[in-house]
């Protein structure tokens, strides 16, 4: 719009310049030989250099209208994005890791699992007491049990995360459509990312809290089958086991 409004001022300006004069006439002077000489060809060279003069401010105009553009499009994409999901993405998998962190009576630990294995998972003892069996039995099954109990509190609190995550994502969605500059859509999308690994984090903890759960049972399982078979031996033992024996019902 400048650019033509300073091209048509050049042009009525040239124009009134070119313009014939209606009367050339002497002007009388103190000297009665004195005369104003115009050059027709001296004119228009003028005329044309003053059109040119014009025509290099307009392009300088236009040149500085062009770099303080660019100036403004750099700002807009070094601008930083004003929404961030951080601070949510990072409760949510404190209150995942704090679920985790109170497993029952087996930590997500090697060397707890390791020890607790030995301890109660084992080859049963020949020496063990039948009280001393009966006690482990009980605790691998409260083991048991406490395990799918953690298993389906992680799952409530993975499920309690998916209506933050979804706010989040819906207001992630919107600021990178709504960005302005590049530095704001990468930003936009990097934290989209936090958002997945957020969420694959939420599934890594329910698969770890199902694996504990079903290897407990199935060490359960395996160390019940082992102990019925030690109690079956010490039943069937000669001398120690079960001995045939006259049983009075009633006094008679």
């Amino acid at each position: 719009m400048k650019r033509r409004l300073y091209r048509s001022r050049a042009l009525v300006l040239a124009a009134a310049l070119l313009a014939p004069p209606l009367a050339v006439s002497p002007l009388v002077s103190t000297s009665a030989h004195a005369f104003i000489v115009f050059d027709p060809s001296n004119y228009t060279q003028n005329v044309l250099t003053a059109a040119r003069s014009l025509q290099q401010i307009t392009n300088q105009i236009t040149s500085l209208q062009n770099q303080a553009q660019m100036l403004i499009n750099q700002a807009r994409n070094l601008a930083s994005l004003p929404f961030s999901s951080l601070q949510q993405l990072q409760q949510s998998v404190q209150r995942t890791q704090q679920l985790l962190n109170q497993a029952q009576n087996i930590a997500f630990d090697v060397r707890q699992v390791d020890q607790m294995f030995q301890q109660k998972y084992g080859n049963v003892s020949l020496s063990a007491s039948d009280e001393a069996l009966v006690a482990d039995a009980r605790s691998r099954w409260r083991n048991t049990v406490g395990s799918l109990q953690d298993a389906m509190r992680v799952q409530a609190g993975v499920v309690g995360n998916i209506e933050t995550n979804r706010t989040q994502m819906s207001a992630l969605v919107s600021s990178s459509q709504s960005a302005t500059g590049a530095l704001q859509a990468t930003q936009a999308g990097n934290q989209l990312l936090a958002l997945q690994a957020q969420q694959l984090a939420d599934l890594t903890a329910v698969v770890a809290a199902n694996g504990r759960a079903q290897a407990l049972t199935d060490a359960e399982r395996a160390a019940a089958a082992e102990q019925g078979r030690e109690q079956r031996r010490r039943f069937l033992t000669p001398g120690s086991g079960y001995q045939a024996a006259n049983a009075q019902m009633f006094n008679r």
